[in-house]
């Protein structure tokens, strides 16, 4: 493939003075153009609410969200997923990011190991992709070839596929149950697509977990009742999100949540419907992790 045909490759016609810009200048027109990611963005989102729905799925049977790419692509993809335990409650296995050259190239860059699809197939292998999981291959060009190997095997072992690409027409797209297409155009830096396709995918993967979780009842109202309180922040945080949701005061919130053992999710069932922490916790369980289910408001 001839990459200077990529979106993603060629110039951009309003930064050819980029060097000769004043620091003003280069940072409005830098902003200008983070503005067009959202709209593109945007055009996707039927694709990517098809993508939520299998994501969803997969979790629901057990499954998991296995994020698969090289470069900036799968350390956005890595980021996402070592937020969602901390965020969602949900184990490290659940949500799983592969780095094409491994965790360490998260640090120091590996470039040439994105050119290996034999890296993703051991990669996938290595963690036992199989029926229940849906991959999500992220490539800002859309023709890396570690995302096709991963995205090619992935298919064969039964998984969903999702690609996410930021030009048209992508390779990856071939290969992909769900392909998401988010043409970002030009950098403002040619070829740099850490900067307006780093961000489409950076949005992309936010939407794909959030909305997800959400689903999956990991979320009440707009509150994120599965963090894990692990320090003063969260726990004070934790502590609103049960006064919130409860109208309870902080006081009650406070002792509600001592009593579910730090797990804001079980003090707000023990406080709408009145429970302990133990017929709290019961209630969830048998509503498969879902609030307003264990809280009898579904």
């Amino acid at each position: 493939m001839d990459l200077s045909t990529l979106g993603t490759e060629t110039r951009n016609d309003r930064t050819a003075e980029l060097d000769r810009m004043p620091v003003s200048e280069l940072l409005s027109v830098m902003n200008a153009e983070d503005q067009t990611v959202a709209l593109a963005v945007r055009d996707a989102l039927p694709d990517i609410g098809s993508a939520v729905e299998a994501i969803t799925d997969s979790l629901r049977r057990g499954g998991r969200l296995i994020y698969l790419g090289a470069g900036t692509s799968g350390r956005i993809g890595l980021l996402d997923a070592v937020e969602c335990p901390p965020t969602f409650g949900t184990s490290p296995e659940q949500v799983v990011g592969l780095l094409s050259g491994g965790p360490g190239a998260f640090v120091v860059a590996v470039e040439g190991a994105e050119d290996e699809p034999a890296r993703a197939i051991a990669d996938l292998d290595e963690i036992g992709v199989g029926d229940r999981d849906t991959v999500v291959g992220l490539a800002a060009s859309g023709r890396t070839p570690y995302v096709i190997g991963g995205l090619k095997h992935a298919a064969a072992k039964g998984a969903v596929t999702v690609s996410v690409a930021c030009n048209r027409d992508a390779v990856v797209s071939r290969y992909a149950d769900i392909p998401i297409e988010v043409p970002t155009g030009p950098e403002i830096l040619t070829g740099s697509t850490r900067l307006k396709g780093g961000t489409a995918e950076k949005m992309v993967c936010n939407m794909l977990s959030t909305a997800s979780m959400v689903r999956l009842g990991k979320v009440y109202g707009n509150l994120m009742v599965d963090v894990r309180a692990t320090n003063n922040k969260l726990v004070d945080r934790a502590q609103r999100m049960v006064a919130q949701a409860t109208g309870a005061d902080l006081d009650t919130a406070a002792r509600a949540l001592h009593a579910a053992g730090g797990h804001a999710k079980t003090a707000i069932v023990m406080l709408l419907t009145g429970t302990t922490a133990e017929e709290a916790a019961r209630r969830i369980e048998q509503a498969h992790g879902d609030t307003r289910t264990a809280a009898g408001q579904a």
